[in-house]
């Protein structure tokens, strides 16, 4: 099927970390991946903080759980926090003359940039938006005005076994006009 399919087949969301820190290095090369991702007139309306330390990660687990959300990630040492940034003049101005929210649809390219870095280096991801925004902001001194969009969490998965992927059909979720 070819390398690029087999990574995005390969990349699922993770719920069981190994108890193994991730190397720096390897969450270099997943910001990288970020940085180089498209975005609306290139304004790259992003900042990641990238936590790769046991004792502020465990904090920040505690910050995405609560009494039935995210428990997992109570397992995981390593996360990104995606915070939105304003983005350039140009890319403002275009998403209120056309009315469509650019920065949230350019977060989401980027973020799926890092997960299938991650995936590449045989790291595991899961992006979250389940969150409490306040205590995480408190946590990681992110400004107040500043919005996190999400969190991704990232380790060794516990197992490279991968699960079948139930998805719609590609005529379900498309049309083609020929």
């Amino acid at each position: 099927m070819g390398e690029f399919f087999n990574l995005i087949n390969n990349r699922q969301s993770c719920r069981k970390y190994l108890d193994k820190p991730v190397e720096k290095e390897k969450l270099i090369k997943c910001i990288e991946a970020a940085r180089v991702a498209p975005s609306a007139c290139n304004s790259q309306p992003w900042h990641f903080v990238v936590v790769n330390n046991k004792e502020i990660a465990s904090k920040v687990a505690m910050c995405v759980q609560d009494k039935v959300m995210n428990k997992f990630t109570s397992e995981c040492q390593s996360f990104i926090i995606v915070v939105e940034e304003n983005g350039n003049l140009t890319s403002r101005a275009g998403a209120l003359m056309k009315q469509q929210d650019y920065r949230s649809v350019d977060l989401g390219i980027a973020t799926e940039h890092i997960c299938l870095s991650a995936t590449q280096q045989d790291l595991g991801t899961c992006i979250l938006g389940w969150f409490n925004e306040k205590e995480l902001k408190k946590l990681l001194n992110i400004n107040k005005l500043k919005r996190i969009r999400l969190v991704v969490a990232i380790g060794y998965p516990e197992t490279n076994e991968i699960r079948q992927k139930t998805r719609k059909s590609v005529n379900e979720i498309s049309t083609f006009m020929e």
